[in-house]
């Protein structure tokens, strides 16, 4: 990625992380409820609230992980980073779902800056050394992530491709 100037480098990352969160929704939409295993099997924690909740399910983490990766033997990051990227992304999915249940809210509900910033700080802060970024850098591309959900989430649910508006 060092051969990339600072824009493209940027662009890029954005859009692995963009890809690796859409594909799960793109899955959903194609697939309906086809395969839609949730990771936590229904479980639920101590508290007696759902583990993660319904909408977390191997078939959205898979098909985010394979279809990133899938895209990056494309892309200067090669398919072994996009994989990597779009698993720490899924893992931070994970875990902010697992924070919001512990919260009291239910699945799919909005929690701004801890859904958005956990998803694409995860991995951006394990492989920052890999993709080339500076701490600053790191930063600045969680908050461009963030604006870009955060904005695009309403259009995306007036097409009826996001279950929410959020």
């Amino acid at each position: 990625m060092a051969e990339l100037s600072l824009p493209e480098r940027d662009i890029i990352i954005i859009c692995l992380l963009g890809l690796a969160n859409f594909l799960p929704i793109l899955g959903r939409l194609v697939l309906k409820d086809r395969f839609s295993w949730p990771v936590d099997l229904g479980l639920r924690w101590t508290d007696r609230r759902p583990v993660l909740g319904p909408h977390k399910t191997w078939r959205g983490i898979l098909l985010s992980v394979a279809g990133t990766g899938a895209a990056g033997c494309f892309l200067p990051v090669g398919c072994r980073l996009a994989c990597l990227v779009a698993l720490f992304s899924m893992t931070g999915d994970l875990v902010s779902s697992f924070v919001k249940r512990r919260m009291g809210l239910e699945s799919g509900s909005r929690a701004v800056g801890l859904d958005q910033v956990v998803e694409s700080g995860l991995p951006l802060v394990f492989f920052r050394a890999e993709l080339g970024i500076t701490w600053p850098e790191t930063m600045g591309l969680v908050a461009v992530f963030s604006i870009l959900n955060i904005g695009l989430s309403p259009i995306l649910f007036r097409f009826r491709i996001r279950r929410r508006p959020h």
